[in-house]
């Protein structure tokens, strides 16, 4: 076959390719799922992995057991620290959503108002979300701190109270790191809840001040039912991020006093940088895993489902 046949058929050839190409999805997406697969799906398939053995951080060999699924799940110390770890994380998230729904309501209401500031208070709450944790942890520190600089306890004196022990107390060292990663993450809770309040239309509000309700009830009947996908998926997301936070609490108290704000992430660092346990650590990873992983599955079940027409 000469040159001037094939040609046209190679460019026949050519061009029915580059229009598969174009409608099929698969070498689009190829190139994520080569990423993902790499720096995200392996890690975890090898701390699977890590979890049925008895690997250390100092040695080379490892054999494959389920002695450190047993002891990592039977540890004494791991009920207490699930405690500690649902007051954190519940806590965290109540207040994360509270505090970002009450900020974004008021930025709402400033803006429809033309009222000076509300620019620099969406900017103010976005600078503590962009504050690294160890960072954010050390300011809290000076904040809560008992030492006479103490910059509440300071304020306490000059109203003539009693100093609080907000980092020595077992009871209350647990709510001052909540209280300080509730200041770090409802930044990212206003930028969500801003984002579906700009969404709700507007006539609905309109309809609702003819029909004579009053701020509070288009708040309960309008406002929160419009804005149910948003706060569920916002839990999913903020409830992720605060079980996996440790950073923030090593700055603040190292997980003291004793075991009281030690919470399963920083667990899991200490058990495999302190103790060089890697298969511990594994297997409490997996459990942070699972963990995560359901609570959001029960959070996507009461996210609303579109009906069908």
């Amino acid at each position: 076959m000469s040159a001037v046949t094939t040609a046209p058929l190679t460019g026949r050839l050519a061009s029915r390719l580059g229009r598969r190409f174009t409608g099929a999805p698969l070498p689009w997406i190829l190139p994520v799922i080569l990423v993902i697969g790499i720096f995200y799906l392996y890690p975890v398939f090898d701390v699977f992995r890590l979890a049925f053995t008895d690997a250390t951080l100092i040695g080379n060999r490892e054999n494959y057991t389920l002695g450190s699924i047993v002891n990592g799940l039977g540890s004494p110390a791991l009920p207490g620290i699930l405690l500690t770890t649902l007051i954190f994380t519940g806590g965290s998230v109540v207040g994360q959503q509270f505090f970002g729904l009450a900020i974004a309501l008021v930025v709402i209401r400033g803006e429809k108002r033309r009222l000076w500031g509300t620019t620099t208070l969406r900017t103010t709450a976005l600078v503590a979300w962009v504050v690294p944790g160890i960072a954010g942890g050390i300011i809290w520190q000076m904040l809560f701190s008992e030492a006479p600089y103490g910059a509440l306890n300071s304020i306490l004196r000059v109203m003539h109270l009693h100093p609080v022990a907000w980092l020595s107390d077992p009871g209350i060292a647990p709510w001052s790191a909540v209280i300080a990663n509730i200041w770090r993450g409802t930044a990212f809770s206003m930028v969500v809840m801003y984002a579906a309040l700009k969404s709700i239309d507007p006539a609905l509000y309109e309809a609702a001040e003819m029909d004579g309700a009053s701020a509070s009830q288009r708040l309960i009947y309008i406002t929160l039912p419009q804005l149910r996908a948003a706060i569920l998926v916002n839990m999913i997301l903020i409830t992720i991020l605060t079980i996996n936070t440790f950073d923030a609490i090593i700055a603040l108290t190292g997980g003291g006093p004793g075991r009281a704000t030690e919470v399963l992430s920083l667990y899991v660092f200490n058990i495999v940088f302190r103790n060089y346990d890697l298969s511990g650590g594994s297997v409490l990873s997996v459990l942070m895993l699972v963990i995560s992983l359901g609570l959001a599955l029960v959070y996507a079940w009461f996210l609303p489902r579109e009906e069908p027409t």
